[in-house]
Protein backbone atom coordinates (compact mmCIF):
# COMPACT_ATOMS: atom_id res chain seq x y z
CA UNK A 1 0.00 0.00 0.00
CA UNK A 2 1.60 3.00 -1.13
CA UNK A 3 1.58 6.33 1.09
CA UNK A 4 -1.08 8.03 -0.31
CA UNK A 5 -3.97 5.45 0.16
CA UNK A 6 -2.46 4.62 3.64
CA UNK A 7 -3.65 8.33 3.97
CA UNK A 8 -6.69 7.88 2.59
CA UNK A 9 -7.38 5.05 4.59
CA UNK A 10 -6.74 6.79 7.68
CA UNK A 11 -8.95 9.53 6.52
CA UNK A 12 -11.81 6.99 5.91
CA UNK A 13 -11.38 5.42 9.07
CA UNK A 14 -11.93 9.34 10.63
CA UNK A 15 -14.91 9.74 8.39
CA UNK A 16 -16.52 6.52 9.69
CA UNK A 17 -15.74 7.63 12.77
CA UNK A 18 -17.58 11.05 12.53
CA UNK A 19 -20.71 9.96 10.63
CA UNK A 20 -21.09 6.99 13.54
CA UNK A 21 -20.83 9.90 16.58
CA UNK A 22 -23.41 11.71 14.45
CA UNK A 23 -25.64 8.95 13.29
CA UNK A 24 -25.69 8.40 17.36
CA UNK A 25 -26.50 11.74 18.33
CA UNK A 26 -29.02 11.90 15.77
CA UNK A 27 -30.68 8.55 16.93
CA UNK A 28 -29.96 9.85 20.62
CA UNK A 29 -32.26 13.20 19.84
CA UNK A 30 -34.87 11.60 18.43
CA UNK A 31 -35.82 9.09 20.88
CA UNK A 32 -35.39 11.89 23.49
CA UNK A 33 -38.17 13.36 22.03
CA UNK A 34 -40.01 10.31 21.44
CA UNK A 35 -40.47 9.80 25.20
CA UNK A 36 -41.12 13.72 26.13
CA UNK A 37 -43.57 13.33 23.53
CA UNK A 38 -44.79 9.92 25.53
CA UNK A 39 -44.76 11.52 28.88
CA UNK A 40 -48.30 11.96 30.24
CA UNK A 41 -49.45 14.33 32.54
CA UNK A 42 -49.87 12.21 35.82
CA UNK A 43 -51.48 13.21 38.97
CA UNK A 44 -48.41 14.52 40.53
CA UNK A 45 -47.74 17.55 38.48
CA UNK A 46 -43.99 18.17 39.88
CA UNK A 47 -43.05 14.59 38.50
CA UNK A 48 -44.76 15.59 34.99
CA UNK A 49 -42.69 18.41 34.88
CA UNK A 50 -39.31 17.06 36.62
CA UNK A 51 -39.51 14.47 33.70
CA UNK A 52 -39.89 16.62 30.82
CA UNK A 53 -37.46 18.82 32.50
CA UNK A 54 -35.08 15.63 32.73
CA UNK A 55 -35.63 15.05 28.84
CA UNK A 56 -35.04 18.51 27.46
CA UNK A 57 -31.77 18.72 29.32
CA UNK A 58 -30.69 15.01 27.83
CA UNK A 59 -31.86 16.13 24.60
CA UNK A 60 -30.14 19.28 24.80
CA UNK A 61 -27.07 17.56 25.82
CA UNK A 62 -27.07 15.53 22.52
CA UNK A 63 -28.05 18.02 20.63
CA UNK A 64 -24.74 19.47 21.32
CA UNK A 65 -22.92 16.50 20.58
CA UNK A 66 -24.26 16.29 17.14
CA UNK A 67 -22.98 19.98 16.74
CA UNK A 68 -19.65 19.38 17.65
CA UNK A 69 -20.13 16.10 15.23
CA UNK A 70 -20.82 18.14 12.56
CA UNK A 71 -18.37 20.79 13.29
CA UNK A 72 -15.61 17.67 12.86
CA UNK A 73 -16.93 16.38 9.24
CA UNK A 74 -16.81 19.90 8.01
CA UNK A 75 -13.21 19.79 9.35
CA UNK A 76 -12.44 16.99 7.92
CA UNK A 77 -14.10 17.94 4.17
CA UNK A 78 -11.32 20.31 4.20
CA UNK A 79 -8.56 18.20 3.85
CA UNK A 80 -7.15 16.99 0.97
CA UNK A 81 -5.35 13.07 1.36
CA UNK A 82 -3.94 13.61 -1.92
CA UNK A 83 -1.57 16.63 -1.15
CA UNK A 84 2.07 15.44 0.32
CA UNK A 85 3.01 17.96 3.21
CA UNK A 86 6.46 19.34 4.08
CA UNK A 87 5.07 20.92 7.02
CA UNK A 88 3.14 19.17 9.35
CA UNK A 89 -0.86 20.32 9.21
CA UNK A 90 -3.95 19.09 8.64
CA UNK A 91 -3.78 15.89 6.46
CA UNK A 92 -0.28 14.90 7.70
CA UNK A 93 0.83 11.53 8.06
CA UNK A 94 3.68 11.91 10.63
CA UNK A 95 6.10 9.13 11.64
CA UNK A 96 8.45 9.50 14.33
CA UNK A 97 10.98 8.01 16.84
CA UNK A 98 8.21 6.56 18.98
CA UNK A 99 5.05 6.26 16.80
CA UNK A 100 3.20 7.49 13.93
CA UNK A 101 0.53 9.91 13.12
CA UNK A 102 -2.18 11.55 11.22
CA UNK A 103 -2.87 14.99 12.18
CA UNK A 104 -6.93 15.25 11.51
CA UNK A 105 -9.52 14.53 14.69
CA UNK A 106 -8.99 12.38 17.61
CA UNK A 107 -10.38 9.17 16.26
CA UNK A 108 -8.10 6.97 18.64
CA UNK A 109 -5.16 3.99 17.20
CA UNK A 110 -6.18 2.25 13.96
CA UNK A 111 -3.89 -0.46 12.35
CA UNK A 112 -2.60 -0.70 8.56
CA UNK A 113 -1.23 -3.65 8.02
CA UNK A 114 1.49 -3.67 10.89
CA UNK A 115 2.31 -0.60 11.26
CA UNK A 116 -0.37 1.79 13.56
CA UNK A 117 -1.35 5.36 13.78
CA UNK A 118 -2.89 7.30 16.35
CA UNK A 119 -5.33 9.62 14.54
CA UNK A 120 -4.70 12.77 16.24
CA UNK A 121 -6.06 16.62 15.94
CA UNK A 122 -3.89 19.59 16.24
CA UNK A 123 -5.16 20.85 19.39
CA UNK A 124 -4.01 17.68 21.32
CA UNK A 125 -1.01 18.08 23.21
CA UNK A 126 1.27 15.89 20.82
CA UNK A 127 -0.27 18.07 17.76
CA UNK A 128 0.54 21.18 19.47
CA UNK A 129 4.41 20.05 19.72
CA UNK A 130 3.90 18.90 16.13
CA UNK A 131 2.30 22.02 14.41
CA UNK A 132 4.43 23.20 11.38
CA UNK A 133 7.46 21.39 12.34
CA UNK A 134 9.22 19.48 9.16
CA UNK A 135 10.98 15.92 8.87
CA UNK A 136 14.08 15.73 10.99
CA UNK A 137 12.68 18.58 13.61
CA UNK A 138 12.25 17.34 17.15
CA UNK A 139 9.54 18.06 19.45
CA UNK A 140 9.56 17.25 23.67
CA UNK A 141 6.19 14.95 25.26
CA UNK A 142 6.76 13.82 28.46
CA UNK A 143 10.31 14.88 29.05
CA UNK A 144 11.61 13.03 25.94
CA UNK A 145 13.04 14.96 22.56
CA UNK A 146 11.44 12.80 19.92
CA UNK A 147 12.62 13.15 16.11
CA UNK A 148 10.66 13.68 13.22
CA UNK A 149 11.69 11.02 10.58
CA UNK A 150 8.88 11.86 7.72
CA UNK A 151 5.90 14.27 6.81
CA UNK A 152 3.63 12.82 4.06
Amino acid sequence: MNKIDIKNDLYNRCIEYVEEKIKNASDAIENAQRSANEETKSSVGDKYETGRAMLQMERNKFEIQLKESLKLKEFLDQINVKKEYQNIQPGSIVKTEKGNYFIAINAGKQQIGKEIYFTISLASPIGRELADKQKNDYYSFNGMKIKILEVI
